[in-house]
């Protein structure tokens, strides 16, 4: 098949709308269920090549929580540990794969901005990864393969109508890339640059200490940046995406947002969510919703008399502003990635908040120096990468 017609656009008023093969070769891809449309087609293709390249770089199992084409979150397939099932909804007797770990972990990396992603696996989509996406909003996955098992799973989601795509894994596009704006051709090369530990040599800071289980997560990092609508900023832990903060014009601003979404993401496990008791039957997205107002400054919208019993068996304590302060203290280990260079050391001094102990990015601003001296002032470790990562 050459083209394939898309319910519309962008936009509903967008028609007509299509993805087709401009050299007349075939499509890569083969939708096995649903009626993709155009977003999800940029999702699909965007995610697959993050989840490809990191399978690639890691020889990890990988995956991706897609959102409006930028990962809400991405992961290897390490095994969940038991807060790891807890906070992401798994059952503790459940029976999981590599590869559903590693796309349980990537959603879970933001659950609130994975709700209706587009999921991307870089292995075979097996029966326990089907069974846990059939309980989660979604509106689609691509894959290289399924199993007949997971391929039945995935067919009963939505009444039948959730989009399943296949992708053929040894695709490989053209040398140059076009897109149309306002009527105009923009024409440039395929960014084919490859990430791996080569680009992690050039360490700038007095702290020379890079463990492996560092690099990987700068790996992680920016690979998730390469395929991340820029300015973009990602706040990595134990191969997972903890926060993403994208497409924001000013770099700080990236820094705080995924700095933000790296302690919520650490919230979640504060022994005072762990406790919350919900009522019997209610649904993962209103549980999501419920812990990110009761961790945020909000939190009265569901503890106010009326409210919570809606919510909660048991009315819950507050979570207080210095306990939070104090958990998000205890944050350690944590790696940041940024697309292009930080211009003012104040990234640093937001990344270290967070327990960014690691950081990887291009280097190249006049003010390196300053950058450097704050990195030391707090013993974190930096890597030049010399590769600017924008992607638009």
């Amino acid at each position: 098949m050459n083209e394939l017609e898309l319910k519309y656009g962008c936009n509903p008023n967008q028609k007509p709308a299509r993805i087709y093969m401009k050299d007349g070769s075939e499509l890569p891809v083969t939708v096995l269920c649903g009626k993709p449309g155009y977003i999800n087609f940029l999702d699909a293709l965007n995610s697959w090549q993050l989840v490809k390249a990191m399978k690639e770089a890691t020889g990890l199992p990988s995956a991706a929580s897609f959102k409006h084409v930028s990962p809400a979150g991405a992961a290897v397939g390490y095994p969940l540990t038991e807060t790891d099932r807890k906070i992401y909804f798994v059952d503790s007797d459940a029976e999981l794969s590599p590869i559903a770990c590693a796309y349980i972990r990537a959603r879970g990396s933001d659950r609130l901005c994975s709700y209706g992603d587009w999921a991307a696996l870089s292995d075979v989509c097996d029966a326990a990864t089907a069974r846990y996406l059939k309980k989660e909003v979604s509106d689609g996955i691509i894959a290289p393969g399924y199993t007949d098992e997971a391929l039945e799973i995935l067919k009963t989601k939505k009444k039948g109508g959730y989009n399943v795509v296949q992708i053929d894994p040894d695709y490989t596009p053209a040398a140059k890339e076009e897109k149309d704006v306002f009527g105009v051709t923009f024409e440039q090369g395929y960014n084919n640059f490859k990430i791996d530990e080569s680009l992690l040599t050039n360490i700038v800071t007095k702290n020379k200490e890079l463990p492996d289980s560092a690099k990987l997560d700068m790996i992680v990092a920016l690979l998730t940046l390469k395929y991340t609508q820029s300015n973009s900023v990602c706040y990595v832990k134990d191969g997972q995406a903890i926060g993403v903060g994208a497409g924001q014009q000013s770099r700080i601003h990236c820094t705080r947002l995924a700095g933000d979404k790296a302690d919520n993401w650490y919230l979640r496990q504060h022994p005072k969510v762990l406790s919350l008791q919900f009522v019997d039957k209610i649904g993962r997205a209103n549980r999501d919703n419920a812990i990110d107002v009761y961790t945020s400054d909000e939190y009265e919208d569901v503890l106010a008399e009326g409210e919570w019993q809606k919510i909660f068996k048991v009315k819950p304590e507050v979570l207080t502003a210095e306990e939070k302060k104090a958990w998000i203290a205890t944050q350690s280990g944590v790696t940041v990635g940024s697309d292009a260079f930080f211009p003012f050391g104040d990234n640093v001094e937001r990344a270290r908040k967070s327990g960014v102990q690691y950081i990887a990015e291009p280097g190249g601003s006049i003010r390196d120096d300053n950058v450097i001296e704050t990195c030391d002032k707090y013993g974190i470790v930096m890597a030049f990468t010399g590769m600017r990562l924008f992607h638009h």
